[in-house]
């Protein structure tokens, strides 16, 4: 599937649709007079039309988030805005009309089994207050955007994990929200299905105009579908921007790790130890690359001046969002000065580029 990240308009507006603002939440912890944050003072802006990605491992405070955005808890300080209105000032219906304007998709689809695919839609045109007379209509538009018009009268029993997750979207639509929260909605899926799905979600946001705000643990569909990201750890905020900026220039620790599992782009100690017993001379350099790096102008100018020689022995590049992001390891070879003169234009064009196994490794 072609990156759904790779085309990013261009007249998008910045108009903020969900806002943070210093929000902190907290849980008692049992047994404990202390409690546990399990969001701590984050800021964060979401802007209308736009797909975000909040990413995160486990603990991390995505779900959190997510209950916070549809006010299904309170934050202990600091206040959530969605389209302006700080959702700590709402009770009764009007949370109840602010979930409709946010809406959700589910990990484990969250469907009625004892309802035909055409009456989980219905349920929630029915709980949103549309009139029985509109909700035929409006069910078999939704249905033909998911391209499940055949399975309507079919039960979720009878799906596949794909198709179950296709109902789940449909239903998330069915009262024209402002919103769609997919929280981990591809975890459950095999690879072909959720780029399906991811492609589905696209169309939402290109066709529909919604914001869509994805919680996930996976970079890759992070990669594949939004155009900004916020990367939680332990309850903090510790890195947010474009898509493309973060995986070509991560700079927090967690950021740099995950995005590193993503690409594959950068050996780890286990593969260190295999390319040091493989060449048993040289250095090895990683460098990552982006938009500007001039790998190959760098290496070109220093070997013809110098004798050094250098070979590609792992990594590989991607696009995104039409550019080049990736990493790859050199093994250089030559003289102390050739190799230190490549060094040191590498490090200069790409200042995070690293020398590895460099015990052992004769220059």
């Amino acid at each position: 599937m072609t990156d759904a990240s790779t085309e990013v308009s261009s007249d998008a507006t910045t108009e903020p649709i969900i806002e943070l603002r210093h929000v902190t939440k907290s849980y008692p912890v049992k047994g404990s007079k202390e409690v546990f944050d399990a969001l701590s003072d984050i800021n964060l802006t979401i802007d209308r039309g736009e797909i975000f990605a909040i990413i995160g491992g486990s603990g991390a405070g995505k779900s959190t988030a997510v209950r916070l955005i549809n006010a299904l808890e309170r934050p202990t300080s600091g206040q959530v805005f969605v389209e302006g209105v700080d959702l700590g000032t709402l009770r009764g219906k009007a949370i109840r009309s602010l979930r409709t304007r946010v809406s959700m998709v589910f990990q484990q689809f969250n469907l009625l089994n004892s309802r035909t695919v055409y009456a989980n839609v219905d349920f929630a045109l029915e709980v949103a207050g549309y009139p029985k007379a509109q909700r035929r209509n409006r069910i078999a538009e939704l249905l033909h955007f998911v391209g499940l018009a055949d399975k309507a009268w079919e039960y979720p029993t009878q799906l596949s994990g794909g198709q179950k997750q296709r109902v789940g979207i449909a239903r998330a639509l069915a009262a024209n929200p402002s919103v769609l929260l997919a929280d981990e909605a591809t975890s459950a899926l095999d690879p072909q299905t959720t780029n399906d799905v991811l492609t589905l979600l696209k169309r939402v946001n290109d066709e529909f105009g919604i914001t869509v705000v994805v919680i996930t643990h996976e970079m890759d569909v992070v990669r594949k579908l939004a155009t900004r990201v916020a990367v939680l750890d332990k309850g903090r905020l510790v890195e947010e921007g474009d898509v493309y900026d973060v995986f070509a220039h991560p700079q927090a620790r967690l950021t740099k790790s995950i995005v590193e599992d993503s690409l594959h782009g950068r050996p780890n100690a286990a593969e260190t130890a295999t390319l040091t017993a493989r060449y048993t001379s040289g250095t090895f350099i990683s460098v990552p690359i982006g938009e500007h790096t001039a790998v190959g102008d760098i290496l070109a100018d220093v070997t013809r001046s110098t004798d050094l020689g250098f070979e590609f022995v792992y990594g590989g590049i991607s696009a995104l969002q039409g550019r080049s992001v990736g990493n790859i390891t050199l093994l250089l070879k030559g003289s102390d000065e050739a190799v230190a003169a490549a060094i040191a234009r590498l490090r200069e064009s790409t200042p995070e580029a690293e020398v590895l196994g460099s015990e052992g490794v004769a220059s």
